[in-house]
């Protein structure tokens, strides 16, 4: 049987990976891309290396990021709560894309183009319901573990784990849409006019709605027992959600004009900075706390947490 150790050595990988893809990703888009000459001074060797980079970056940043994200779940929280989150929130971000790029709801009249993986039905690629799990799990975990930690009534802090969730799921595509629709390499293209720059209203609720629908399909599958999460073994959700954040904000901001920093600076207000809070309002860190094992994971465990993390915390800064 996989022990903790080696768990959190493949989930490290993966996390470290999902984020160089990012990062590499950035440097393509912003750096080489715009300047053509650099592209036609490289070995033909080299020009195929960077178009094969450029033509699967998406997919292996996606795959990776959902890889680190299961696994992490798996071992914090178990194979019946990782997959009762994982599986809804594959099946119904599935069934809205599909239903979006053939009807136009909930979302608006859009359509994929290339770069994300094979399609499936032809209309939307397989990494994009992996995104909407590792980001929807992230923005769903902090916000359920965040308001664990107050005197709010139960009903209360699962209906707002929900609602605050999807709000954090929504704040990324503030800066995602623009970088990925209206820049010189899009992944994805509206087929209407957006009136929220370049993005129509019902796109964003559209977000909020399929969000709250797999997260509380998730929180009835989880019931009420309380994750009872400290902020340790948070840090890999918020790293998740920050770096996917930053990468939609840093194309948006560097490759449009100076208006979409109003989308860029509402991301952060309604997404980056309560994520921050609700990870500081989680359990704070105590070794010397008894523990129920049934309620939560092992010392060794937490301290293997700090282990998984501690390279990335080095890298992000």
């Amino acid at each position: 049987m996989t022990s903790i150790k080696q768990l959190v050595t493949i989930e490290r990988i993966c996390l470290i990976g999902h984020i160089a893809s990012m990062a590499f990703g950035l440097a393509g888009l912003i750096l080489i891309v715009p300047n053509p000459e650099f592209i036609l001074s490289l070995s033909e060797f080299g020009q195929n290396v960077f178009q094969m980079s450029m033509a699967n970056g998406g997919v292996g940043y996606i795959v990776l990021g959902a890889a680190a994200i299961a696994l992490y779940a798996y071992r914090v929280l178990g194979v019946r709560q990782w997959l009762a989150f994982m599986l809804p929130t594959v099946v119904i971000s599935l069934s809205s894309e599909l239903l979006g790029t053939s009807t136009g709801f909930p979302f608006g009249h859009y359509q994929y183009l290339s770069g994300l993986g094979y399609k499936i039905a032809g209309l939307v690629p397989f990494t994009i319901p992996l995104s909407w799990f590792y980001l929807g799990f992230s923005a769903y975990l902090l916000a359920r573990a965040g308001l664990e930690n107050t005197r709010l009534s139960p009903w209360l802090r699962h209906v707002g784990a929900i609602a605050l969730g999807a709000i954090l799921l929504t704040a990324w595509d503030l800066v995602l849409d623009p970088a990925m629709t209206q820049t010189t390499v899009p992944f994805w293209q509206f087929q209407e006019v957006g009136e929220f720059f370049g993005m129509p209203y019902r796109n964003l609720s559209g977000w909020i709605g399929t969000g709250a629908i797999f997260m509380s399909v998730a929180a009835l599958l989880w019931e009420k027992k309380p994750l009872n999460l400290q902020r340790s073994q948070l840090l890999v959700p918020l790293i998740v959600y920050l770096v996917n954040f930053a990468f939609g904000a840093v194309i948006t901001v560097t490759s449009l004009d100076a208006q979409f920093l109003i989308p860029t600076v509402l991301g952060v207000l309604v997404g980056v900075i309560p994520a921050i809070v609700l990870w500081w309002m989680a359990a704070p860190n105590n070794k010397n706390e008894e523990m129920d094992n049934s309620d939560r994971i092992s010392a060794s465990d937490i301290e293997s947490e700090k282990l998984a993390v501690a390279p990335i915390k080095m890298l992000v800064k």
